[in-house]
């Protein structure tokens, strides 16, 4: 005999056939309904402080994972808070869905309770967004959108769920349950791979630039099979400093000797600099692989004949397609690329600051280096301006998080709850500024009260030292204003919140106070006064 289920049911039902029982999530009126249904489908609620966070930990989930996210947010404010973090994920091509209650559908038009346009609100920071209609296709909505995130060029997926909707009560036997298919993935054609194999094998300085979907570990890994079959280096552009990023080392200086350029599932944009101008040969070709057709179509508008081949592919797929059939030809060029993506200046081993009472980005990250190279499992987050710039450029990089390619911070605390609830045993350290721990400070009580240690290292200069950085460059140094903040003991709030805290003014003490921080079994913060430094560039 079939019984019948909540809407609310559905949605909690459907995320648990999907294999999808971890969702981040902050409560509020329109979702209590999925709050009560979760406890019959055996979801993890990890509550959160702030709506934006968890979305931000949704977007972890997918990049560490490959398995879309789920955040679970109210109507109305709650949607409007958790949309801003949305553009992260997007700009970092993270699978993750937003769930987000809405006013009943008897309501609109009419001023119900937080009504607002949600669904055109979240489209232009999603890959789709929409307003389910009806109660019993809610679990097809759930899959759908799980598909959309994860097709293609993977990003993040919308859905508003009407209260009355999850209120309402259907047949079991009319439910449109969510079918778990393997994500659609593009593939070259012969021709197409053939094309591209013979075109790296006969440029002489070629150069593959992917895109931020293959920053994760399997992505790293084939990666350097691609860089070993060609012989065309292969790097990952995630940041919007570009090709001036530092933890490409110089970049800047390879970039402009390239004669051919694969664009791997990495749109042309604003970090390559469209493969235009001074900074490159006037005379490069392009090839252009991606997932999504459009961006395909726009290198063809960008670069009309230079661009040799545009092929819609899934960046993964055509990676290996082209490491399968590559062609290379002896070259020291390799070597020389290499050497230029590898340098760091010997200066920096002596780098202090002239300031007492403060250390140099240096020599703070000199102190982590060793401490995460212990274990190669360890997860290490980047999140901000100038300070997280430096560890970006001296910290290794196989299991790496960054605020990535839009440019937005404070994502780092929430990205590191996320971690460490998928990495349970090695060590997982969030770099951080004191304008970006402004941002989610709280979520350290989610840390606390869930038991998820990680540690944090603070650039504490009491300062927005990015927008300084502009002000002085830009206008002058006796222009500088608005950027500054108090040398706040932020140590001492993370330990109000039932964390560890650790203050450090000499580079000295650091070491210890990393170590207790880790032994602690705490999440932690390690406060630590920096001079302010502009972010490093690196030239041959």
């Amino acid at each position: 005999m079939s019984q019948t289920l909540r809407g609310a049911d559905i949605v909690a039902r459907s995320l648990s056939r999907l294999g999808l029982r971890r969702v981040f999530t902050l409560s509020g009126n329109h979702i209590m309904s999925i709050f009560d249904a979760a406890i019959e489908a055996d979801l993890d609620l990890v509550h959160v402080r702030h709506e934006a966070a968890a979305v931000h930990m949704a977007d972890a989930h997918g990049r560490l994972t490959g398995e879309p996210g789920i955040a679970l947010v109210t109507g109305g404010p709650g949607h409007a808070n958790a949309v801003g973090a949305l553009f992260t994920a997007l700009g970092a091509e993270s699978p993750m869905v937003l769930l987000s209650g809405h006013a009943a559908t008897w309501e609109l038009g009419r001023g119900g309770f937080q009504e607002l346009r949600q669904a055109e609100m979240a489209a232009p920071v999603t890959k789709a967004s929409w307003m389910a209609k009806d109660a019993t296709s809610l679990g097809r909505d759930i899959g759908e959108a799980v598909r959309i995130a994860t097709s293609g060029r993977p990003g993040p997926v919308h859905v508003s769920l009407p209260s009355d909707l999850l209120d309402a009560r259907s047949e079991e036997s009319a439910v449109l349950w969510p079918e778990r298919n393997a994500a659609a993935r593009a593939s070259l054609s012969a021709s197409a791979t053939d094309e591209i194999a013979s075109a790296i094998a006969t440029a002489k300085r070629p150069v593959i630039v992917a895109g931020p979907q293959l920053s994760n570990v399997a992505g790293r890994a084939l990666l350097a099979r691609l860089e070993a079959a060609t012989g065309a280096p292969a790097v990952i552009m995630e940041s919007p400093r570009g090709i001036v990023d530092a933890t490409l080392g110089a970049f800047p200086d390879l970039i402009a000797r390239a004669d051919l350029i694969v664009l791997l599932g990495k749109a042309l944009d604003f970090t390559s600099k469209w493969a235009t101008g001074p900074a490159f040969d006037p005379d490069v070709r392009l090839i252009a692989i991606d997932p999504d057709e459009a961006l395909v179509a726009r290198a063809r508008k960008e670069k009309g004949a230079r661009l040799l081949v545009g092929a819609v592919a899934d960046a993964s797929a055509a990676a290996e397609a082209v490491a399968a059939h590559a062609k290379p030809t002896p070259s020291t060029w390799l070597a020389e690329a290499r050497a230029a993506l590898d340098r760091r200046p010997a200066g920096w081993g002596s780098l202090v600051s002239s300031t007492p009472g403060r250390l140099h980005p240096a020599e703070v990250f000199r102190a982590l280096r060793p401490v995460i190279e212990r274990d190669p499992d360890t997860v290490l987050i980047c999140d901000g301006g100038e300070f997280a710039q430096w560890g970006q450029s001296m910290l290794p990089l196989r299991r790496r998080l960054i605020n990535g390619v839009t440019g937005s911070i404070g994502s780092a605390l929430s990205f590191a709850l996320a971690a460490r609830m998928i990495e349970r045993r090695a060590p997982v350290f969030a770099v951080l500024g004191d304008g970006t721990i402004g941002f989610h400070i709280s979520e350290f009580e989610t840390a606390a009260r869930r038991g998820l240690p990680f540690v944090a290292i603070l650039g504490n200069d009491a300062r927005w030292n990015a927008e300084s950085e502009i002000q002085r460059r830009d206008y002058g140094a006796n222009r500088m204003h608005g950027c500054e903040l108090l040398p706040s003991r932020y140590d001492q709030v993370v330990t109000a919140f039932g964390g560890h805290g650790e203050y450090v003014d000499k580079a000295a003490d650091l070491p210890a106070a990393i170590e207790r921080a880790l032994a602690s079994g705490k999440p932690s913060c390690i406060n630590v006064m920096i001079e302010s430094a502009a972010a490093p560039v690196i030239r041959l």
